[in-house]
């Protein structure tokens, strides 16, 4: 996967931030949702600007499912919803790459460094970041750009720090959505 320094490519990656998650009819509201997708939407912007291209990864769900594919619940929330051109790519399974075109679009482009934002924190989001990691990427972690909700053991905001201590270092690079800029290139 790697490319030669002078030819180092990035991409955005939105990762699941679908309507079903924001707007609390089958689910509390993810934590935090309007900064998320206030940075989501700065991000997108930057990246727009600088001609970085913007790949969404929507979760497909059965039926029944939370983000069940077709429904309305499924749809990329309408406030960083995708512009013409701008790539969705569906996935089934928390790892964005996994039986998707993820992968190999990105070869195709020259792709080797991705931003990552979304949702859920410590499933897709995760998930994704190791992935990519382990594919060669170069991972760039927003770390106020991706949430998730309370559980049994944690609160919401806990498994986002712990998530951003984990992943840093090791597999993911952080920034803040206001300072990315420098790796948009």
């Amino acid at each position: 996967m790697a490319v030669s320094p002078s030819r180092s490519r990035s991409a955005l990656l939105i990762v699941d931030l679908q309507l079903g998650m924001f707007n609390g009819k089958r689910l509390a509201p993810i934590h935090a949702g309007e900064t998320l997708l206030l940075n989501t939407r700065m991000v997108i912007e930057r990246a727009n600007h600088v001609r970085v291209p913007v790949i969404f990864v929507r979760h497909a769900g059965p039926v029944g499912h939370l983000l069940e594919q077709g429904t309305p619940d499924w749809r990329i929330h309408p406030a960083i919803a995708p512009r013409s051109g701008e790539r969705v790519i569906d996935k089934r399974t928390p790892d964005s790459f996994h039986e998707t075109s993820l992968s190999s679009d990105l070869a195709v482009d020259g792709i080797d460094r991705l931003i990552v934002m979304g949702a859920q924190t410590e499933v897709c989001v995760d998930t994704t970041c190791r992935r990519a990691f382990s594919l060669g990427f170069g991972v760039t972690l927003v770390s106020d750009g991706h949430s998730t909700w309370d559980n049994a053991t944690l609160t919401a905001d806990q498994i986002i720090r712990h998530t951003n201590d984990t992943l840093a270092g090791w597999f993911v690079r952080l920034a803040r959505a206001g300072e990315i800029g420098e790796y948009l290139q």
